[in-house]
């Protein structure tokens, strides 16, 4: 029987990736490979390209990753490692209810609260002292990529930080016993013999924490500006796949702009799956090695 339900989702995720391509299919027939590489999207002369979209995604989610990654390790070493009971039980519970909250409400915050505070302090600030780089110059409009990588960050701390504890609270006690015998203190414990032992499923957690990221839609939409634009500028309005396809979808009465829309979707279905699979077989690979010892 669970052998027939596991079969099941696996077709049903083949299912849909079929139904997806069958959809996408006018738009990939007619531009190919160049749909990937094509800056134009033009409704009107039915002229599409994918590549502000695909931009736009891997610049705010890098950009989420970089900041979600410090933060979200730091957590996660503090509640496995050193955070007193209580203490522990009560963060874990916050963490776990962080990630628990909508986008569109992680959206609602954003708008009203991030994009004002980047607008007026943040990136004005950034603009005086870093302006010199290519990625802190132009107008400090709030709605732009380092917005959207900002909540994308906040939004991804949760689940990296999570799967990070879990992962580093299965590392057996023969890893710190010897270090602790020897007179190792705490934080050499955990940096000699804690994370390097669990290092595959700190990546697998940081994967899938990248897929989150990916695949996030209404918070990002409402703070990206939703500017199809390449620009090396975090100040510059942007567009991401998952926007695009939220702000144009119900628009798009043309069989061929639907079509690139759903192409969009192909390619952000299968950058996600392969993300995650990547993740699960990191997390997988950890806890084989924990359970062989």
């Amino acid at each position: 029987m669970t052998v027939c339900l596991s079969s099941g989702l696996v077709l049903m995720v083949f299912l849909m990736a079929y139904v997806i391509w069958q959809q996408a299919e006018a738009s990939v027939q007619k531009f190919g490979w160049t749909f990937i590489f094509s800056s134009q999207w033009d409704p009107v002369h039915e002229r599409f390209g994918a590549l502000p979209y695909i931009y736009g995604t891997v610049v705010s989610t890098m950009l989420a990753i970089l900041i979600a990654g410090p933060i979200s390790m730091g957590a996660a070493v503090y509640l496995a490692e050193f955070a007193p009971r209580q203490m522990k039980e009560l963060l874990a519970f916050m963490v776990d209810l962080l990630a628990a909250i909508p986008g569109i409400v992680y959206g609602l915050w954003g708008s009203f609260v991030l994009v004002p505070f980047l607008r007026h302090y943040f990136e004005p600030w950034l603009e005086r002292n870093l302006g010199f780089l290519p990625f802190f110059q132009g107008p400090p409009f709030g709605l732009d990529m380092l917005a959207a990588g900002i909540i994308l960050a906040i939004m991804s701390i949760p689940v990296i930080t999570a799967v990070t504890r879990e992962v580093l609270e299965t590392v057996p006690g023969s890893q710190r016993e010897p270090l602790i015998a020897i007179g190792a203190t705490p934080w050499e414990v955990v940096r000699i013999g804690v994370i390097p032992y669990a290092w595959d499923g700190i990546i697998g957690a940081f994967t899938l924490g990248l897929g989150k990221a990916i695949g996030e839609t209404m918070a990002v939409t409402m703070v990206i500006g939703n500017e199809p634009k390449i620009s090396a500028s975090l100040f510059s309005p942007a567009h991401s796949m998952t926007s695009v396809i939220a702000n144009e979808f119900a628009q798009a009465v043309k069989t061929l702009h639907m079509s690139s829309l759903i192409h969009i979707g192909l390619i952000l279905f299968g950058l996600t799956l392969l993300v995650n699979v990547l993740a699960r077989l990191l997390i997988y690979k950890m806890n084989w090695r924990v359970k062989k010892r």
